[in-house]
Parts: structure tokens; sequence; C-alpha cells
């Protein structure tokens, strides 16, 4: 794995590699690490899981849009998996300034999933990265994971949430088709909200310079864009959603450990019991309860309190806690609209104008869920 692990940093111009070894009944298992973009805003981690036996080789993306928090959450336990056969290839958060940001593109405006055009090199330097991984493993498979307010009903302009996009041969048709049967019958309670398969657009349509239709048409990989819809569902609703998708998609020609009916196998961090247990941990023990929000101030401020324009407040997020795990992003939103732009346990924010100035706290926990809280300053007019 040394020698594989050294080829592919080589190619995709990573830094640095980390490895290890796990044994299992099915055999040993190779997992390595390494990072591409290092030493920029765009440094993110490739998590590479490789099993004794010969098998193809899949590539699971997520947070291509740093606001679709189910796909990089999911991304990142897939990363995890067990594998009997091939090569797990995982890139959990693809776009680390968009999800600093909570935003759908980066700092300049790209959209990164706009950025690989059929045909021809990807558009920015972070994209050029992540394809030199892709194509430096040549997958068989590629499944991309995204997030959308709006519901698929066949026409993408209303919406493509709960929907898995695919290429054009029958055979993804069918695997599609099939996958949203499965994960609607065994995971969704609302009818409203089953999965639905839908084709990807044709090259002379919009959308243009997808990820997955690059690989599709340039690589010849069976390429899939699975969508949960992001408003009014848990979070930890929609991350089960992924990854039952993922693990139907690979399961049936690929890799994972003894799926069976296609529920997560053992040790997945979202995986059923193998027998009823009602005692609401997952596997690695956890509450699964939500982690609590809560803003500080230096000075401490009242709720009659009001502020000299220009004065600087100290607002401070280390009161927030998760009572199952840990914190481990803190975003705050200055202003009623707009985006959580800053990120740190403390910030510091000076009034240079009278009236109300709205703030909001964001924090996520280590399995993806949040909480927010808000407070007001006000200064004198």
């Amino acid at each position: 794995m040394a020698v594989t692990a050294s080829c592919v940093l080589a190619s995709a111009s990573a830094a640095s590699v980390v490895g290890d070894t796990d044994r299992s009944d099915a055999g040993t298992v190779s997992r390595a690490s390494f990072v591409v973009r290092e030493g920029t805003p765009e440094e993110t981690t490739v998590y590479v899981t490789t099993a004794d036996a010969e098998g193809p080789t899949a590539v699971v993306v997520g947070g291509i849009h740093g606001n679709e928090v189910a796909g990089y959450t999911a991304a990142g336990r897939i990363a995890d998996w067990p594998i009997d056969a091939g090569t797990l290839v995982a890139i959990p958060a693809a776009n680390a300034v968009a999800i600093e940001r909570g935003t759908r593109t980066d700092d300049d405006g790209n959209n990164l999933n706009r950025q690989f055009p059929e045909g021809e090199p990807p558009g920015t330097e972070l994209a050029g990265a992540i394809w030199d991984v892709i194509t430096e493993y040549d997958p068989d498979v590629v499944v991309d994971l995204h997030e959308s307010t709006g519901i698929y009903a066949g026409d993408p302009m209303d919406g493509v949430g709960q929907a898995i996009f695919h290429g054009e041969s029958d055979a993804a048709a069918d695997t599609a088709g099939a996958v949203a049967d499965a994960v609607t019958r065994k995971f969704v309670d609302d009818p409203e909200l089953e999965f639905r398969p839908g084709p990807f657009s044709s090259p002379e349509s919009d959308p243009t310079g997808l990820l997955v239709h690059k690989a599709a048409r340039d690589l010849g990989a069976d390429a899939f864009l699975a969508e949960t819809l992001s408003t009014g569902v848990e979070l930890e609703t929609r991350v089960r959603w992924h990854t039952a998708i993922v693990d139907r998609l690979l399961a049936g020609e690929l890799l994972l450990e003894d799926a069976g009916d296609g529920s997560p196998p053992e040790n997945r961090d979202d995986a059923e019991p193998s027998e009823p247990v009602d005692d609401g941990t997952d596997d690695e023990g956890q509450t699964g309860e939500s982690p609590t929000a809560r803003i500080t101030t230096a000075p401490a401020l009242g709720s009659d309190t009001t502020l000299e324009p220009g004065q600087t407040v100290t607002l401070d997020a280390s009161q927030s806690s998760d009572p199952d795990g840990e914190l481990v992003r803190y975003e705050w939103r200055l202003g009623d609209t707009g985006s959580f732009d800053e990120t740190g346990e403390t910030i510091d924010v000076t009034i240079s104008a009278t009236g109300d100035h709205p703030v909001a706290l964001r924090v996520v926990d280590d399995d993806g869920a949040t909480d927010v809280d808000r407070l007001t300053l006000s200064t004198d007019c």
C-alpha cells in the first residue's frame, strides 16, 4: 500500500500521506489518506480504503456545495466504511472554503460543480486537483452527494431534491430506479418525499460542468448524483438517506461487506442494529442528541443594554455544548440576512452604526447536527 499511496501523491500533487491496515474475516483492508491543495484555504483530505480482494473502484464525493450539510456529513461517514473487495475513495469535504462559509460557492463566487467541462480541463485549481484524484483511480462508479430546497418531480427547474440522477445507459437508469424504490420503501415514511430517478441533462443543455457528467462522459464511469431535500427534514434523516443510497449503489456490483438486503454493514455509523434495540444510541454509543449554541459577550450585556457607536464587543461561543460528542465548528452571521461567513469560538465585532444589529451563532457537532443562538446588539441613536 505504501507504493500505491506514493504514486497517488505524485499524481495528485498531495504533500502528505497517512496509512494503516485493518484485518477482518474478509481479509486485510488498507487505509490511507492524503491531502490535496495543501497549504491553501482549499486544502482537503482524500481517504482511500483498499481491500485484499480485487474488485472495482468507487469514488464518493461530498461538500462540493458548502451549504449542503447532509452530503458532506454522509461522505465523511462513508470514508470509514469497511469493504470486502476493490477500492473506496472518499472526498468528504471537496470544497473546504464553501463549507467553512456555509455557502454554495467559494469566496470568489465560483460554483465548484460547474468547473468540470466535458472534454476540457477543469476550470479552477481545486477542480483540477479533485479531477486528478479521480483520473488517478479511474473509478468504475462515482457518486456525488448534494441537497436541494425543492423536490424533483420531473422538471429540475422546480427542484432536484429526493432524486438520484444517472447517466444515459439503460443499466444506469435501472440501477437508479431500483435504488430510489428501495430507499423509499425502507427509509421514507412520507409519500411526498419518495425518491425518484432522473436522467443527466444532455451536453448541450444546462446545467453543464458537473463532476458526474464529466466522470460519465470522459471516463465512462457509472456516475450518480444523489439529492436530498434540505428543508423541513432533520439532518440525521437526510444523512441516513444519503448513506442508504450509496450503500445500495455500491453493494450490488462492488465492495461492501455482505450488505444482504442493502442495509449498511456492521461498524458503519448509520447502520441499523442487527437485533432490535431501542436505546437511542448509535454504533459508537452516542445518544444522537443535538448540540446547544450559546452566545456570551464581553463586556456582559443585559437585555436592556445599549452600546455606543464604535464600541467593540467580543462574541464568545465557548459556553455552547454537545451532550454526546464535541463541537467541531463555530459559525457566525452578522446581520439578519446573508451567510454564516465568520468562524471561530470567539470573534470581535465593532458596531459602527446606530440601531439594532442581529447576530447569529451556528454550532456544528461531530455528527453534523447543528443549533443556532441569536442576540441583537443595540446602539444609541
